[in-house]
């Protein structure tokens, strides 16, 4: 019997209604126009715009809708399951490992912070640099790799890229001088991080049609976990058997993630379509120019607490070191309920761009209510509500960012040229704050009043794209 088919765009395309659990997407069923009978086009057609106008232009621009599937490469009968099966759900368990070996490492940030500026005698913002270059590889390259992914590299992009957060982990526990740190920590492990991180969000959403926010949150939990796992490793092994073995430790658990994800990787192979590894004309779509301004200034204040949450608790607070680990563990610990449940929210309710925008609020006011914030008690609390805020809003601009791409096919380029715009804040953001502790005597209130600006005015940029998404624009 024949299946129906219904006009979207300019192409007919395969109308699919994929189960949560159950739906699967035969590899040779989508045809091109021609391929369709006339007959079927004309009533496709009819029926299309019926729908039109009874359901309206908003319908179309839900952003629960899931964009259309692009042909597979092959046109053989081998089904690829969606939205469920092993190998679905073990693409979320690699981006998982592949999240924890990179953003959860550098989750951890702000020991080395404390420890590096201590050691090497070295000032907050110069320290800074070094978690900043890493943190400006790690979105940047998503320009290079994003593409390079659509064009099936998977594996040669993971092999690279896990190769080099590996020498940078070693490389990082024989550091003695402050060149060394920016080569091994800051420039190696930053372009593995880079390399790996943009691949590991599109390798999740051309998987899931259904519940993609809830999937990428799933694997988006690498981070806070390994926020958390990583500074408990240091708390308890540091005094013991000094902070070379303790770093080589990690390394060790890092290559073992990196084994189980050689061994479970499994990217959709799509129609390979060679084309550029940026789009400009991208940018002349309102949505995504402004919700790229948007993540460019969110970036640029977000991540300064994650750098200076534990020099502030022991300057300013005067907790001691290991309280200041426990600090940035709540920090992240927090981070596993706040990217899981509001995606959650997102998936089932309101879409990911709707969920995102009071957390993003949320992390602004906090960051500028940051400045009252100096007793132990209060700084405690403080950090686990910046935490579930700034957690959240992690996890929901790379699902709301993957909700605009009207063509899967595109995930990778789409996403990484926002990670690229974004990357300019990263690089630029925690040494600027660093700056402005200088400026201020070792008072961090210019820090905070640039975090909570910062973040804030991101929040008016998604709005506008919200905006423009709902009038069409």
């Amino acid at each position: 019997m024949a299946r129906p088919y219904s006009f979207v765009g300019p192409q007919l395309q395969e109308e699919t209604q994929p189960d949560l659990h159950h739906s699967t997407l035969m590899a040779g069923d989508l045809k091109s126009p021609n391929e369709v009978p006339i007959h079927m086009r004309q009533a496709a057609f009819s029926e299309s715009t019926l729908a039109e106008s009874t359901v309206g232009a908003a319908a179309q621009l839900s952003e629960k809708s899931p964009p259309p599937l692009p042909p597979q490469e092959s046109s053989t009968t081998k089904e690829v399951r969606l939205n469920g099966g092993f190998t679905a759900w073990s693409q979320v368990v690699v981006s998982f490992l592949l999240v924890f070996n990179g953003f959860g490492y550098f989750s951890s940030f702000g020991l080395f912070e404390a420890h590096w500026t201590e050691v090497l005698h070295a000032q907050p913002s110069d320290i800074a640099w070094v978690g900043s270059l890493s943190l400006f590889l790690l979105f940047f390259l998503g320009t290079l790799s994003g593409p390079l992914m659509d064009r099936g590299h998977f594996h040669s992009i993971l092999l690279v890229g896990c190769a080099a957060q590996i020498l940078g982990v070693f490389s990082t526990s024989a550091v003695s001088k402050y060149w060394q740190l920016i080569l091994a920590q800051g420039l190696v492990q930053g372009i593995g991080n880079g390399l790996l991180f943009t691949p590991c969000i599109a390798l999740v959403s051309v998987y899931f049609t259904k519940n993609r926010a809830f999937a990428l949150s799933l694997a988006a939990c690498g981070a806070p976990i390994g926020g958390i796992i990583f500074p408990v490793i240091t708390r308890q092994l540091g005094d013991r058997i000094g902070y070379p073995w303790t770093i080589r430790i990690m390394g060790f658990i890092i290559v073992f993630n990196t084994a189980l994800i050689f061994a479970l990787g499994r990217p959709r192979k799509f129609k390979k379509d060679k084309r550029p590894l940026i789009e400009p004309r991208a940018f002349k779509e309102p949505v995504y120019l402004f919700f790229a301004i948007g993540v460019f200034f969110t970036l640029w204040g977000i991540y300064i607490a994650y750098f200076y949450t534990s020099t502030y608790g022991r300057s300013v607070v005067g907790i001691s070191q290991s309280d200041s680990l426990t600090l940035l563990i709540i920090l992240n610990a927090v981070g596993v309920p706040g990217r899981v449940i509001p995606a959650f929210i997102a998936d089932r309710y309101f879409g990911p761009f709707n969920t995102m925008l009071p957390f993003v609020v949320g992390a602004g006011v906090l960051l500028l209510a940051w400045m009252r914030v100096e007793s132990t008690a209060a700084f405690y609390a403080w950090v686990a509500l910046y935490g579930i805020c700034a957690n959240a809003v992690q996890t929901l601009f790379p699902s709301t960012l993957s909700s605009l791409v009207t063509d899967l096919s595109k995930t990778g380029q789409r996403v990484g040229m926002v990670f690229s715009v974004g990357s300019l804040a990263c690089l630029t953001g925690p040494p600027l704050a660093g700056v402005l502790i200088g400026v201020a005597d070792g008072s961090y209130k210019y820090l905070q009043i640039y975090g909570g600006i910062s973040v804030l005015v991101g929040f008016v940029f998604f709005a506008i794209s919200r905006f423009c998404q709902i009038r069409g624009l």
